[in-house]
């Protein structure tokens, strides 16, 4: 079984948001909605996520640069927003998925995510990482107070 092959089986067995495989081995698994799963494996495994195969439950833009940030080899998702497949695949990415969509909708399914409008003009991996943990880190002291 393949690492991907692996990330996949146990991200829908286990009803996880995001699971990394590298080398056989489970690395990060999250059931924290959003990006927040990848940026907390970005932060706690660093370069280390570099060759893994990561599956998530939907990608988009904004997610799928966060995967080219950290290396990440392959990806699989459940949905995926065209954005996002082009963002994976403009990074040498191999990905597969069930659902290709236009985009990524808000919790509400009534507006476009707000990550995705906010990594609309990005194109550097790099940048979007350091604007997104920026961004989330706004977001949750707002939400605290």
């Amino acid at each position: 079984m393949t690492d991907l092959e692996r990330a996949k089986r146990i991200l829908k067995e286990e009803d996880k948001s995001l699971v990394i495989v590298k080398n056989g081995r489970i690395i990060f698994c999250s059931e924290s909605p959003g990006i927040k799963g990848i940026l907390e494996a970005i932060e706690k495994l660093g370069e280390r996520l570099s060759g893994a195969s990561a599956a998530d439950r939907i990608v988009g833009k904004a997610a799928a640069l966060l995967l080219a940030y950290s290396q990440i080899v392959k990806v699989y998702a459940i949905t995926l927003s065209r954005s996002g497949l082009y963002t994976l695949r403009k990074n040498s990415i191999p990905v597969e998925y069930d659902y290709l969509v236009p985009e990524i909708l808000d919790k509400n399914k009534k507006d476009i995510c707000p990550f995705e409008k906010f990594t609309s003009d990005i194109e550097s991996p790099s940048l979007a990482f350091v604007k997104l943990k920026a961004y989330m880190e706004n977001l949750q002291k707002s939400k605290k107070t």
